[in-house]
């Protein structure tokens, strides 16, 4: 019976022994590793976007979590990641390559779309999630939208880090305020209903033509607590440290300490962030700031508002050079919130804006604007000539009158196109242009010193004009410290005070005084202006651009809103020709009309803002190949290219012209609207393929070029 037993077992004890050794084979499972080390348990696989700006590296990268940084490695935090050669192709042992580079971890994954071996994280930089997925959204829009990278986006979008600033904790915030009186927003015929629909949640959108006085800022304040009193955020961008002090001051006193964060360049490194990080962790709900401010971090955004969106401070000179007026569009889009664009002026973009019925206009009756604004007199050119006061001292006599009359009772400012002291000179015999016989740059006469080049600096003691032999200069145009010379000599018992580019001042007191000040520098007075000269209007008109004319307006008009009220005996002279369409729309006080006549013109030719355009600069093989190659939208229509200025040594620069010396040429592309997304996609994938091709010379790309003319 046993041998039976034993045989029948056989079978049995076979496959048992059989499975014994098949386990024996099969090796144990042990942890996933990376070069010895352990990956984190869940979700091994990070994305990670690289600090790199170069297009055709804009992409996401996966990289593996070692298991000592898993708890840190957390979405939105800064890392460190070996990038370049052999970064991501370890194989056999090899040692690993590409160097240590900044970048943000976007996501945590099970999986890696690439097939090879991952480079692991090297470290992470900081735990604090500075990269949530709405600012990770707006940044990709934006570089959508002017063909750029999103590495380079969120440099604009994420200030470095301060280590100090990130250790304090931010205070708890507040709840939210109830909402505010009308207050001078009662002037405006929706001013009220505004606010209320702000207050009670809702999204308007509104063009705003404010009145000129001192009480814009205000009356943003109270939009803003209207926004925080419905529990949302508000974001409020201007063009420049004074104003956004002013804002601060007005949002202290209608909010109360500790309900507003600012973000300005002058705040420094560490405190700057800290506002920042106050925002980004919900301590803040409102935020108000420079351009950079744009892409701040609000909880819940419930209204983005843009001052002055004119002032060519709003465009970013970094790639890819977003205008905030355009980011905040995308961020009333996407977040669904109330947008307000405001100014004392208007541009075409702004007028497009109404025309097109995406915005409302909330401006003021004519009655309230003949009380608040002052009165306009012109100056033209016949006048001057038959005025002996102009020809001797460059002032008309209707200028030194109301000089005379407004000195009487309080300070007078002097808009004065040029700084410096006689910044361009001209043969006074034949009007020809004082030139460097060496390099061919601009003469310049510095206060009590010798002719000079602008350019190269060398001294011309013997000039004499090559067309009439003429040794006798006279000036173009006099520069800010000249004019202030000729009042303080006028006016010998009235102090001169002098606010440009070096020294600009805030404010002036209320006591009589001359204020001799370059566009866009000039102080508020307390109490208002009792006059302004507007000096050398043709100077500023005669510009070759397409906006030289809006541009003049919004000078004039932000000049004009710092005098008192027509009421209160404020006058305006303009020196300009009286005829011309910005000169009227000052007297009239008619910025929106100017702008809707600008924008109808135009629509006629299809130029900017009614169609999309994109600037595409380099030497001229470089863009007649970049074009042809590029793939353009079917109904692109490419205006160019035409030779840019030669930039010479010791020339002045602006952001965008050639390197000095080389003859560039530039391209404007154009497309009806609705094609705009697919030029900026057609332009970023040629530059891209550029780059990785490692093309030869340079070519620049502009989406909504600012000058075209």
């Amino acid at each position: 019976m046993s041998s039976e037993n034993e045989k029948s077992d056989e079978p049995e004890q076979l496959a048992l022994i059989r499975e014994t050794v098949r386990r024996a084979k099969v090796p144990r499972a042990k942890p996933r590793t990376w070069r010895g080390a352990a990956l984190a348990k869940e979700l091994p696989v990070a994305r990670v976007v690289v600090n790199k700006g170069a297009l055709h590296l804009d992409q996401f990268f996966d990289y593996a979590v070692p298991e000592e940084l898993d708890e840190a490695a957390r979405p939105g935090v800064r890392v460190r990641v070996r990038f370049g050669a052999g970064a991501h192709q370890v194989r056999g042992g090899r040692r690993e390559g590409g160097r240590l580079i900044d970048g943000f971890l976007v996501e945590r994954r099970a999986e890696s779309d690439y097939s090879g071996p991952l480079a692991a994280l090297a470290d992470v930089v900081s735990p604090e999630p500075v990269l949530g997925p709405e600012l990770l959204g707006l940044a990709r829009a934006v570089a959508d939208r002017y063909a750029g990278s999103l590495a380079d986006v969120l440099q604009l979008a994420v200030p470095p880090r301060n280590a100090t600033a990130e250790r304090k904790p931010s205070p708890a915030p507040l709840p939210p305020p109830g909402p505010p009186e009308p207050g001078s927003w009662t002037r405006y015929e929706r001013g009220p209903a505004f606010l209320d629909s702000l207050a009670r949640g809702g999204a308007p959108r509104a063009v705003w033509n404010a009145l000129p006085g001192p009480y814009w800022a205000q009356e943003i304040a109270r939009a803003v607590a209207a926004t925080l009193a419905s529990g949302r955020g508000a974001l409020v961008v201007v063009p420049d440290g004074r104003a956004a002090g002013r804002v601060d001051a007005a949002l202290t006193e209608v909010l109360g300490e500790g309900r507003h964060a600012l973000l300005t360049a002058e705040a420094g490194p560490e405190k700057r962030y800290a506002q920042w990080l106050a925002a980004r962790r919900g301590a803040v709900r409102a935020v108000v700031g420079t351009r950079a401010a744009m892409f701040a971090p609000v909880r819940d955004l419930g209204l983005v508002v843009i001052w002055d969106d004119g002032d060519g401070s709003h465009s970013e000179p970094h790639a890819p050079q977003p205008h905030a007026r355009e980011v905040l569009l995308l961020r009333a889009a996407h977040d669904r919130c109330a947008f307000l664009l405001g100014s004392t002026s208007c541009t075409v973009e702004a007028a497009q804006l109404v025309e097109s019925g995406w915005a409302r206009p909330l401006d003021a009756g004519r009655e309230q604007v003949r009380r608040a604004a002052p009165l306009i007199r012109t100056v033209g050119d016949g006048e001057l000539a038959r005025d002996e006061a102009a020809r001797a001292a460059r002032l008309p006599s209707l200028a030194w009158q109301t000089v005379r009359e407004g000195l009487k009772t309080g300070p007078v400012l002097v808009q004065v196109p040029r700084r410096g002291y006689v910044p361009r000179l001209a043969c006074e015999r034949c009007r020809t242009p004082a030139r460097c016989r060496h390099c061919a740059g601009p003469l310049e006469a510095p206060e009590q010193q010798e002719l000079r080049c602008g350019w190269c600096g060398r001294g011309a003691p013997d000039w004499h004009c090559a067309e009439c032999g003429s040794a006798r200069l006279r000036a173009q145009v006099v520069g800010a410290r000249r004019t202030a010379e000729e009042l303080g000599r006028a006016f010998p018992a009235v102090p001169v005070r002098t606010s440009g580019r070096d020294h600009v001042l805030d404010s002036v007191p209320g006591r009589p005084a001359l204020v001799v000040s370059t566009p866009g520098a000039e102080p508020v007075a307390e109490g208002g202006y009792a006059a302004a000269l507007l000096l050398d209007g043709w100077a500023m008109l005669g510009r070759p651009d397409l906006r030289a004319g809006e541009e003049a307006l919004r000078r004039w008009i932000d000049a004009a809103s710092l005098v008192r009220g027509q009421a209160e005996g404020g006058t305006v002279v303009v020196v300009a020709e009286p005829t011309l369409r910005p000169v009227q729309a000052l007297v009239r006080w008619d910025p929106v009309g100017h702008a809707q006549r600008e924008l109808a013109e135009r629509a006629e030719l299809g130029f900017p803002p009614v169609s999309r355009m994109a600037a595409v600069t380099g030497p001229a093989e470089a863009v007649e190949g970049f074009l042809a190659a590029a793939g353009l939208p079917a109904d692109a229509e490419v205006l160019g290219p035409v030779p840019l200025p030669v930039v010479r040594p010791g020339g002045p620069r602006r952001p965008g012209d050639p390197p000095q010396g080389e003859q560039w040429e530039r391209a404007l592309v154009r497309v009806p609207p609705g094609s705009g997304a697919a030029l900026a996609a057609s332009l970023k994938q040629a530059r891209a393929g550029r780059l990785a091709r490692g093309g030869g010379d340079p070519v620049r790309i502009r989406v909504d070029p600012p000058d075209i003319g």
